[in-house]
């Protein structure tokens, strides 16, 4: 029964040959030129492998006979004029670092360490409010809101009973005082120089950016535990992304992360992994990271919702093979490699992580070795069917000595 199956295969093999125009040879027989560098073990007929001659000549079907040579197991050798109409294309086994790409999503906020909080240091009601809902922009300097507080009014007055003492300590120590319950230089200045304590004391933007909290209105009584408003920048904003837990281990500060948002298609931003959180969800067993951008035109706003692309990886260099190279299977994964005559042979791989267009290959392969990326489907099967062939007439054989 084996052998009329190995008859059939090979058969059909011999016909897939011919209607390829003759470009394929089974392991042990050559084509082209280096096939002609080689002698034949001998000539079989086509149709039919046990018709054997030590010489060429025709078959008992007025065929050619074919050559047959000694080669490695699984080889398969294909004439240039095939090579090109199958398209087949080489690419090279090369080493270098692999970038792990973690697609992902996030949402902007506000640079936390670009945010001011406004507090008073002393009890008392809002006279005027300068500012009216969030989302105002403020510069350095700009007023804000006057305060008057009667505690603000009686070191004022104390100040100016020590500098009109001429006592060195005592102005230092009302100075001090002034400074320490909210008062600036500026304050000091003006109080110096009209000689009178104000009794709605103006205060200021400490820094320029847009209101994103306003909690007082005029008339309102406040204390110092009250946050009053809050002021943030918008130069920069960060993107907290979430990644999951099985992708944690890949990251690192300084990773470069590319950004796209819907309010502006075709746009690509740059920023880099600021910090890594370092709880874990427990909900959602996924590590939050924060990513740093550059808002110069504040067109970037908190809480758009971004794409994320993370370049991660450890940086060491690693192996590796195109894409396109690998075929891949249920249990093992192939490669069709150039073997230094010119033959292919399918050879098993063992893979590891992926990058973009390239696959890591932690096994069966050497830097410099040459795979086929296109076209490798046809001689995978052909190399695979040859080696089962030799691998069906050892088992006959064996059976037939054992009976």
């Amino acid at each position: 029964m084996n052998k009329l199956l190995l008859s059939i295969v090979v058969v059909l093999v011999a016909l897939g040959g011919y209607w390829l125009g003759g470009g394929f040879a089974r392991p042990g027989m050559g084509s082209g030129e280096s096939a002609a560098e080689r002698e034949p073990l001998y000539w079989v007929a086509p149709m039919d492998p046990n018709f054997r001659r030590d010489q060429p000549g025709k078959s008992p079907m007025g065929m050619d006979l074919v050559p047959v040579y000694e080669a490695p197991q699984g080889d398969v050798s294909i004439s240039p004029a095939v090579q090109q109409n199958l398209g087949v294309r080489i690419g090279s086994v090369t080493s270098g670092p692999l970038a792990r790409l973690i697609t992902t999503v996030g949402y902007i906020q506000l640079d936390e360490e670009q945010l001011s909080h406004v507090h008073t240091r002393v009890d008392g009601w809002v006279e005027r409010l300068a500012v009216s809902s969030v989302g105002d922009r403020v510069s350095q300097g700009d007023p804000l809101f006057a305060l008057y507080s009667p505690a603000l009014v009686n070191v004022q007055e104390d100040y100016l009973a020590a500098r009109r003492s001429n006592s060195r300590g005592l102005i230092d120590a009302s100075r001090q005082r002034l400074l320490s319950l909210g008062l600036d230089a500026g304050h000091i200045a003006a109080l110096e120089k009209s000689g009178r304590a104000q009794q709605a004391v103006l205060f200021t933007a400490p820094r320029s950016g847009i209101l994103t909290g306003l909690k007082v209105r005029e008339g309102m009584f406040v204390t110092p535990s009250l946050e009053m408003m809050a002021i943030g920048r918008l130069d920069s904003v960060w993107v907290i992304a979430e990644v999951l837990e099985r992708q944690a281990g890949w990251l690192a500060p300084g990773q470069p992360v590319s950004m796209t948002l819907a309010s502006y298609p075709g746009e690509v931003w740059s920023g880099q992994v600021e910090y890594i959180y370092p709880e874990l969800n427990e909900m959602t067993r996924t590590t939050q990271l924060r990513i740093r951008f550059d808002n110069a035109d504040w067109r970037l706003r908190p809480n758009m919702y971004a794409q994320l692309d993370i370049q991660a990886g450890d940086g060491r260099a690693r192996l590796s093979v195109p894409r396109e190279a690998v075929i891949r299977g249920s249990k093992v994964d192939r490669v069709v490699m150039r073997m230094a005559g010119g033959s292919y042979r399918s050879v098993p791989v063992r893979t590891g992580m992926e990058s973009a267009d390239r696959v890591e290959i932690l096994d069966g392969l050497r830097e410099g070795d040459e795979v086929v990326v296109s076209g490798q489907f046809l001689i995978d099967s052909e190399s695979n069917l040859d080696a089962e062939l030799e691998r069906m007439g050892e088992a006959g054989a064996s059976h037939t000595h054992q009976h």
